[in-house]
């Protein structure tokens, strides 16, 4: 069944909206994947907050366009599905990466990052970047270490007095 104007209307309106709250978006060619896998791939994009979304080209030119983004017609020459990013830049790529490896159907080849439409390469050095989480955790260890290392010096010098006490107690018995 046809889609009205109307309903092609709101999905250009949310495809709109998607563009705008995300942070990166990930073009990717999913033909050949079985409906089992896509529907893990959403499973996998749900589980980062990230939206996995298939409409028509048309429509997805329309929505770039109104969103004054560039992209080349090129990239919309085979079946395409889009990853929005909404909270982290590099979830998108990283899940689309890490579900190529086992899928070979699915392959990212470009998308759009802070408005501009970067290349596949840069999509895949987008997803070899850590996570914001695991840089925070880096973050942490780094200010954390040489506090620890403060403390040991200190608990040293304690201990050390503890058996140089426990050695004169074991002298004068």
């Amino acid at each position: 069944m046809a889609k009205t104007r109307k309903k092609k209307e709101e999905l250009v309106k949310d495809l709109n909206e998607k563009i705008k709250d995300s942070k990166s978006l990930i073009f990717a060619n999913f033909d050949g994947l079985k409906v089992k896998e896509v529907e893990e791939l959403r499973k996998n994009c749900r589980a980062e907050n990230v939206d996995y979304l298939v409409a028509k080209k048309t429509l997805m030119k329309k929505a770039f366009k109104e969103n004054g983004i560039e992209i080349d017609n090129s990239v919309f020459d085979k079946e395409v599905a889009v990853a929005f990013g909404r909270e982290d830049e590099v979830a998108p790529a990283r899940i689309l990466k890490d579900f190529s490896k086992d899928h070979e159907a699915l392959q990212a080849f470009g998308g759009v990052l802070e408005g501009e439409f970067v290349g596949q390469e840069k999509v895949m050095a987008l997803a070899n970047l850590p996570s914001k989480e695991e840089l925070l955790a880096k973050v942490v260890g780094s200010i954390k270490a040489p506090v620890s290392g403060f403390v040991n010096v200190l608990s040293g010098n304690l201990r050390n007095l503890v058996y140089v006490l426990n050695a004169i107690k074991d002298s004068k018995n």
